[in-house]
């Protein structure tokens, strides 16, 4: 059975995961373990490869960074639950829609778990609670291997969400799961969700208990 190795890297900031999670996709062969990093980064706004500047409305002091996930534009801040998924596609047997799909699903799962309904659309990607966004995806592929993935909203300043067009969208709303009555800290969910994107993907969990609050490069 093929492993994911599971790496929980605490609050690391955007640009220096968005380099390593490059360099590990670049150097990687057919032998390399898939790997899922959860953390957090502090607050940075991302503008994916379609990203228009027209949606960054009222920035502010918050830092923009051009990336190269798919998408438009989203934040990211602390009480917010990242999970990359550096995920060999061939290897997975998934085709990039089908990985989409994985990723909400395992969210929409987890959200279940605690009595709370929520669903995906055909028309923008992600995780709603009736209309509101609760999770965000990107990805990129490249040489046949996934990484960026998605973030989940849980326990965090929400404001900087008005001062975007959130992926695009004008007015769209937000929450996350402390306004929906959810208190369970972010390191269990995010035990919870590596163990979701496992079982659908048929895979063994593997925690690398030497990279643990590390930096993703060491």
């Amino acid at each position: 059975m093929n492993t994911l190795l599971v790496r929980e890297l605490g609050v690391q900031p955007y640009l220096d995961v968005w380099q390593a999670m490059c360099d590990y996709t670049e150097q990687r062969d057919l032998q390399s373990t898939d790997q899922l990093w959860l953390l957090q980064h502090p607050p940075v706004f991302t503008l994916g490869q379609a990203g228009k500047p027209e949606h960054l409305l009222n920035p502010g002091e918050i830092p923009i960074v051009q990336s190269d996930r798919g998408g438009q534009v989203t934040y990211h801040g602390p009480g917010q639950l990242i999970a990359y998924l550096m995920l060999d596609l061939r290897r997975a047997k998934l085709g990039v829609r089908a990985l989409v799909t994985l990723l909400e699903q395992s969210v929409i799962e987890l959200l279940a778990k605690r009595g709370i309904t929520s669903e995906a659309r055909a028309d923008a990607p992600g995780v709603y609670v009736e209309g509101r966004k609760i999770a965000a995806l990107g990805l990129r592929v490249r040489r046949g291997c996934s990484y960026h993935g998605l973030s989940l909203n849980v326990a965090m300043e929400t404001e900087p969400f008005s001062r975007i067009n959130p992926c695009g969208y004008p007015g769209l709303a937000v929450t996350q799961l402390s306004e929906l009555g959810c208190h369970t800290p972010i390191p269990i969910l995010a035990v919870e969700l590596a163990q979701q994107l496992a079982d659908r993907l048929g895979y063994t969990l593997r925690f690398d208990s030497d990279t643990s609050q590390s930096s993703p490069d060491e």
